[in-house]
């Protein structure tokens, strides 16, 4: 083999990337293991102890030293279903933002274009503000959207030319449109960090205005949906000045010393304090970071010996903490020179003592000290892991802002005539510019705060009064912070409302036992493999293979991690039958080298010439299914990508390791001994030199497959598949009992709540069951969402342990809950249809291509179509039958294109041997030629197909319930398609070129 240094090299390159990438999820693990050991069962203090541990570093790899924190981002993230979550898809209402632009216009054609508008993208996938302009365009063909009826407004002149054609005034909207889509999704990730979740996934969808999240860990939905739906909400506030609001925070210091000593209600904050360093002794992480290296961002200890220094108090940081309970938590914002800083900033805290801080300013006693027109909030932006509090004025009655954002007409980012600096320049109506104009005249040479959803985004400083409403703010910004700012600022004038269309909740216990039935299932079916290899291929050559394969899983995890890849349950899935058809390029490899040694060729010339004639197949047979695995990734969403992720990746590691990795393994062992066997004693015989005429029977296999056709569609006509709510919407939950219940009479007590009976199924045990309702899902709102699980909590509360609560029955009952409106189920259905039709059209083509006759594409195509209807005959047949469920979901559909790509590749592997036998055998007779490839190949398709079914099979058996439908029909696919490439798809294309030979001689 060539190249064998480059091969080495890139191999070695690989196992430190892996490794690098791998160590960060190593250290994590570390780290929480030792919370669990300190917190002993207590949530609490566990999570206590990793805040503490959130900025020490854990892993120090030559020099370049990692926080626990930075770990964390870089670890392999699991999926919401290994570790219980939520996760939220949300559509921005863009008729608000249309609504917005045109000042309310009133205008009939505008509000009937609008209400069409609204009603079409349920069913297509055109973005909002092109339905819009077409409906426009029906409904009144002749009126322009620039009359000053509709956009021509005052805010828009700039804009929108009087007289602009509809399509220039489509693209103005269009653009407004989308950037109120961008604030809106930069509002949702700020709050999303707000909730202070460990690796939070926040991405806009391939679908306009709609944007996916996902938030580990999150046990309240409630809170959720109301901080998630809540409009922006933006803000002008005046401010205190540090020196003159000082006084309070030392009085309120004072108060919390006296509170500690008379041991009341601060106990929890001082411990809070004190597990800061509880908890280095388990890890032993001052081992690698030593106590005199200061924080650069300017750590806790820092800020408290820099306030003692400065205030001339004690100097031991530990007497400190006990002297001055706020201090130690909230260091008063004090300049180089010992002095109080100016600005509205009254102190710094370390993220992870914001919540003392916010309890011991809750306290009753010491909100007693806070002046009654004084709020105190935090900075929306933190610097490194330190955030400012800032104390502003409340200045009216009601206590609301005297300035909000609904007066902002325009903002955007500009530079500085002198400095060049990035600055945000903004104008107001003329009801704000009065305003302004008073608040700046009133607060010259102070601040005034600018908050959104209660964070302070910004606290310039005013110059001078500021009249006729624009104002230029100025501050140490770089060009991306001004853009944000301008949005926010914008955000007032152009509201775009996000509602939940989609959510799904699974419980943290459910999580759980998806780690253990997934990591079990990983680890029986992996060693099955390395078992089988052994012992079919004996111990040289399938101790190569298992090397390989080994090598194989370390760079699938490595390149997860490196690109952070979610794993999701369906991805270890994936992972395992990866490893399966892996097993495919090194058993086309052996059986051709085996051949080559039975021709009488030596040893090294038989593996040089059995690796070069296994390229053909093996390249042909592992692009098709890369091709489906691709089709999976653009389409898919959630747990289905990660599917494809691990999919497509495990394809290219498998080849790797299988073309280059085991050669060097073999060609070294080669080298040593010439006793390199590729078969043991009782397999060397299996299935070779076998003759059986299948072209001659295929009558029977069309007969077989044709009755197993019609019976799938009679089945698929009259009783149809239990479509899940993926493709119908509906809401699902899945909820577990202390004893057995009954599904009818949980389905007869939720009548009574519901009005109509929802569908209930005993889901795995015969205390959990499946219920799904279409309750109001038509409808939106966090009130409606609310009420469907308060009607479930007042159905279910007969069968719950007494004195219940809703709270704990949707923490602990409820494993996991899922909402699917009818646009996103629409959309799914869109996707998996265009889903398979690509996949079919696109290995049809690529077969054409690479055989150069459309007949070997047709056969191929036909036998996939026929092992899809008979997947979903078989679905439809046994549903309700099975003690599993077998819905029709995404999951579904991953699965019937998992069983394309497997199937093409088996069928491609017989094409490439009858196309190899032709050149070869050139008078042979075609039939001859095809039967003689069938039987070759038998071996080989024996080998493959047994090692997947068999990793399937430990999947099916020890895995979670929750995808043993999604593995059962990956069962009965490749069981079909292993068939159909023998006795369907190889005959019809044999059929198929004999009928339009014969034609072809006709004709000349």
């Amino acid at each position: 083999m060539r190249n064998k240094g480059a091969i080495l090299f890139l191999t070695v390159a690989l196992v430190l990337v892996s490794a690098y990438q791998l160590f960060f999820t190593f250290k994590t693990s570390r780290v929480e293991k030792a919370a669990q050991v300190y917190a002993n069962g207590d949530p609490v203090k566990e999570k206590e102890y990793l805040d503490s541990m959130a900025n020490e570093t854990v892993y120090n790899f030559f020099g370049a030293k990692f926080t626990y924190k930075e770990c964390k981002e870089l670890e392999l993230p699991l999926g919401l279903d290994l570790r219980g979550g939520m996760n939220v898809t949300m559509e921005v209402d863009v008729v608000d933002v249309l609504k917005s632009l045109s000042n309310n216009s009133q205008d009939p054609a505008f509000l009937q274009a609008l209400s069409e508008a609204s009603r079409l993208r349920v069913t297509n996938p055109k973005d909002f503000v092109t339905l819009f302009g077409e409906s426009f365009a029906r409904i009144a063909p002749e009126a322009q959207l620039a009359s000053p009826d509709i956009f021509g407004t005052v805010e828009l002149k700039d804009r929108i030319a009087p007289g602009a054609s509809n399509r220039e005034v489509l693209d103005v909207i269009r653009k407004e449109a989308n950037t109120a889509i961008d604030n809106t999704f930069n509002i949702l990730r700020n709050r999303i960090d707000q909730f202070g979740v460990a690796q939070p996934n926040i991405r806009k969808a391939d679908i306009s205005g709609r944007i996916n999240i996902e938030l580990p860990g999150i046990k309240d939905a409630q809170r959720v949906r109301k901080l998630l739906q809540g409009t922006a909400a933006l803000e002008f506030f005046e401010t205190f000045e540090n020196a003159e609001f000082y006084q309070n925070l030392a009085n309120i210091n004072d108060k919390a010393r006296e509170l500690e000593s008379a041991q009341t209600v601060l106990a929890d904050t001082v411990q809070h304090v004190k597990t800061a360093t509880a908890g280095e002794e388990i890890l032993q992480a001052p081992a690698e970071t030593p106590q005199n290296e200061a924080d650069t961002t300017g750590g806790l200890e820092e800020l408290i010996q820099q306030t003692a220094d400065s205030t001339g108090l004690l100097q031991n940081a530990e007497e400190f903490r006990k002297q001055n309970p706020l201090f130690a938590l909230l260091s008063p914002a004090i300049d180089q020179t010992g002095n109080l800083g100016r600005g509205s900033a009254i102190g710094y805290a370390r993220l992870k003592d914001t919540a003392a801080v916010n309890r011991l300013l809750a306290t009753p006693q010491i909100k007693a000290l806070i002046p009654r027109n004084a709020r105190l909030i935090w900075e929306a932006k933190p610097n490194g892991d330190i955030v400012a509090m800032h104390a502003i004025k409340i200045t009216t009655r009601d206590g609301k802002a005297p300035l909000d954002g609904g007066v902002v007409v325009d903002a955007r980012t500009t530079f500085d005539d002198r400095t060049g600096a990035p600055v945000v320049s903004m104008n107001m109506n003329g009801e704000g510019a009065k305003i302004w104009a008073r608040m700046t005249k009133e607060n010259k040479d102070r601040c005034i705060a600018i908050v959104l959803d209660g964070y302070v985004v910004s606290s310039p400083n005013v110059n001078d009064e500021i009249k006729g409403g624009s104002s230029q703010i100025s501050g140490n910004f770089d060009v991306k912070e001004a853009d944000d700012l301008a949005n926010i600022l914008k955000s007032g004038k152009m509201p775009a409302p996000a509602r939940i269309i989609a959510d799904e909740i699974v419980g943290p216990s459910l999580g759980q036992e998806s780690i253990q039935a997934g990591m079990w299932s990983f680890i029986i079916a992996f060693c099955l493999v390395l078992v089988y290899m052994l012992f079919f291929y004996s111990k040289g050559a399938g101790l190569a293979a298992d090397i390989a394969l080994l090598l194989n899983l370390f760079f699938l995890f490595g390149i997860l991690a490196s690109i952070g890849a979610v794993l999701t349950l369906p991805g270890i899935a994936g992972i395992v039958l990866t490893m399966g058809m892996a097993v495919d390029a090194n058993v086309l490899i052996y059986e051709r080298i085996e051949e080559e040694k039975r021709a009488g060729k030596g040893l090294r010339l038989a593996i040089r010439e059995g690796y070069k004639n296994a390229y053909s197949a093996i390249i042909d047979g592992q692009i098709t299914t890369l091709l489906t695995g691709f089709i999976l990734y653009y389409f898919g969403e959630g747990p289905i990508k990660g599917f494809a992720t691990t999919l497509i990746i495990g394809i290219l590691t498998s080849l790797f390791c299988a073309i280059f990795i085991s050669r060097l393994l073999i060609e070294r062992a080669a080298a040593k001994s010439d006793n390199v066997t590729f078969t043991t004693k009782l397999t060397q015989g299996w299935l070779r030199d076998t003759k059986f005429p299948f072209l001659q029977k295929r009558i029977f296999s069309y007969a077989i497959s044709g009755a197993a056709i019609l019976i799938s569609f009679v089945f698929l006509f009259t009783k149809g598949l239990d479509k899940g709510i993926d493709f119908v919407g509906g809401r699902t939950y899945t909820v577990v009992f202390d004893q057995p219940v009954q599904v009818g009479d949980v389905s007869e007590s939720l009548e009574a709540v519901y009005g109509s009976a929802p569908e209930v199924k005993t889901f795995g045990k015969d205390n959990q069951v499946r219920i799904t309702t279409k309750y109001k899902i038509d409808e939106e709102g966090m009130e409606i969402d609310d009420e469907v699980e308060s009607l479930l909590y007042q159905g279910l509360k007969p069968y719950l342990a007494e004195g219940t609560t809703q709270e704990q029955f949707l923490e602990v009952n409820r494993q996991m809950s899922e909402k699917v409106g009818p646009a996103v189920a629409e959309d799914i259905t869109r996707a998996a249809v265009w889903c398979v039709i690509l996949a079919l059209l696109g290995i049809f083509l690529y077969i054409m291509v690479r055989f150069s006759q459309w007949q070997y594409g047709a056969g191929a195509v036909i036998g996939l179509a026929h092992n899809v209807i008979i997947v979903m005959g078989v679905f439809s047949i046994f549903s309700g039958l099975l003690p599993f469920s077998l819905e029709v979901d995404q999951a579904f559909i991953a699965a019937i294109l998992t069983v394309v790509g497997y199937t093409i590749n088996d069928t491609v592997v017989v094409f490439d041997r009858i196309r190899e036998y032709h050149t070869i055998y050139p008078k042979r007779s075609s039939k001859e030629t095809t039967n003689e490839a069938l039987n070759s190949t038998l071996r080989r398709t024996f080998s493959t197909s047994l090692s997947t079914l068999v990793v399937l099979l430990a999947i099916f058996i020890f895995g979670g319930t929750s995808i043993k439908g999604f593995v059962f029909a990956l069962l009965v696919g490749i069981l079909v398609g292993t068939y159909s490439s023998i006795m369907i798809a190889t005959p019809i294309s044999y059929d198929l070129r004999m009928r339009f030979a014969k034609k072809e001689k006709s004709n000349k």
